[in-house]
């Protein structure tokens, strides 16, 4: 069984984030979400929140394979990958500057490892997307529909 790994914070999930976990989905037998715990981070969502959340985008999309898992981790990714038996990383990429510190980790944690990473080009409506950029607008009122899932959407409302 191929199986990869989307490792993120997810605080909170957008669309961008769902489109590169929805076309890793079609390249392996099953992809784990892994939402990252960052304990020195502060977070809107909690982790259960997000994790919810994910569970939430991943079943409402219409392209939804039912190969994703949402799981939680702490400590270093490729500990998690080797406890899961997972052999790939994949990374959506939205800019150049996103490309040094990715490969950094990538060459990383395969000398740790054996883990691959592999990087997808975010699809370009969303290149310009991170989960603090829409956490900002949200919190001065602008418009974030369309840049996260519905469910999403719905929480950021509530929560702000």
């Amino acid at each position: 069984m191929r199986r990869a790994v989307c490792p993120g914070s997810f605080d909170p999930i957008t669309n961008g984030h769902l489109d590169i976990i929805m076309r890793a989905s079609t390249q392996f037998d099953e992809v784990v979400v892994a939402v990252l715990i960052n304990k020195g981070k502060s977070t809107l969502f909690t982790v259960e929140e997000r994790m919810d959340l994910i569970r939430q985008a991943v079943r409402d999309h219409p392209q939804a394979a039912g190969n994703i898992v949402v799981e939680s981790s702490h400590g270093l990714l490729v500990d998690f990958c080797r406890a899961h038996g997972i052999q790939s990383i994949v990374k959506g990429l939205r800019a150049v500057s996103d490309f040094d510190y990715e490969l950094q980790m990538a060459q990383m944690n395969h000398r740790l490892a054996g883990v691959e990473t592999l990087f997808m080009s975010t699809n370009p409506q969303y290149a310009f997307l991170s989960s603090s950029l829409v956490k900002e607008v949200a919190r001065y009122g602008g418009d974030v529909a369309g840049l996260v899932p519905d469910v999403v959407l719905k929480h950021l409302r509530e929560r702000l």
